[in-house]
């Protein structure tokens, strides 16, 4: 990471790399507190005597498709979303990228299809790296593989 917080916009494109994301549309929300991944179905099964969960994420834009993805799960809670609608959903950890830094985030599996961005990055991802201007708007740009 750079020295101190780096200045994003409200909306970024972020990478999953160890999920096999390379580009993503987030929604940098400081009014919530976790983070959370659209995925189109999960399945839960047991490694190693831990609970793990596949999932499908629907990629965007050149290479679209469906991403499969495993991670095991670090745990359960419940979540209540802008509708004030409370489900228990399973969080996992991963890395997100954002230009050329990287970290480790926890982030939520949901249906997020009815929302406008696939996923949601929450103050806890950010506490301590980002900070958020909101007269910004892709502050770095699209991904190399988007812009034309």
């Amino acid at each position: 990471m750079a020295e101190g917080p780096i200045t994003v916009g409200w909306r970024e494109w972020l990478s999953l790399p160890e999920l096999g994301i390379e580009a993503i549309k987030a929604k940098v929300d400081t009014g919530a507190r976790s983070s959370a991944l659209h995925v189109v179905w999960q399945e839960r099964f047991s490694r190693a005597g831990e609970t793990w969960v596949r999932f499908a994420v629907e990629r965007d834009g050149p290479g679209s498709g469906i991403a499969v993805a495993e991670a095991r799960v670090v745990d359960e809670r419940r979540v209540t979303d802008s509708g004030g609608h409370t489900t228990l959903r399973p969080f996992i950890q991963t890395r997100v990228g954002l230009a050329d830094w990287a970290w480790p985030i926890e982030i939520n599996l949901a249906d997020r299809s009815h929302m406008l961005f696939p996923m949601l990055l929450g103050r806890t991802a950010m506490a301590g790296r980002l900070i958020v201007d909101p007269n910004l708007s892709f502050a770095f740009g699209e991904p190399p593989e988007y812009r034309l």
